[in-house]
């Protein structure tokens, strides 16, 4: 399975990356961008089997990287990992076509459960 995290924050994406790896999913080929204009252009020149992207970012938020991600046609599995917590940006992400919203602090656990769902 190929994975590009997103996250401004090295250390966020090391630790999704090691607990990505304490899923089921186990180990992956993984990418990483710092910011949505980066994941942009990974992601519409790569295919990727998931996405895990955090909202806040310079240069380009997760929101919009989702929003044009999928202006563009490409449907990948994209979850947001963030801790952005209201109902206001889990509506908008799901409306704008994320499979889930995982909030930080997270565990393998609850990272196992949202990706066996939306990836069986």
């Amino acid at each position: 399975m190929k994975v590009l995290i997103v996250d401004d924050s090295r250390a966020m994406r090391m630790i999704v990356k090691r607990t990505l790896g304490k899923t089921d999913v186990g180990s992956c080929d993984v990418a990483e961008a710092v910011n949505g204009a980066e994941a942009l252009e990974l992601a519409t020149s790569e295919h990727f089997d998931l996405v895990l992207c955090d909202w806040n970012m310079p240069e380009m938020p997760g929101i919009e990287f989702l929003k044009k991600l999928r202006a563009s046609g490409c449907e990948v599995t994209f979850g947001f990992i963030t801790s952005e917590s209201g109902q206001d940006a889990r509506s908008l992400a799901m409306g704008s076509g994320a499979q889930f919203i995982l909030t930080k602090p997270f565990t393998a656990e609850s990272l196992n459960a949202v990706l066996i769902e939306c990836l069986n």
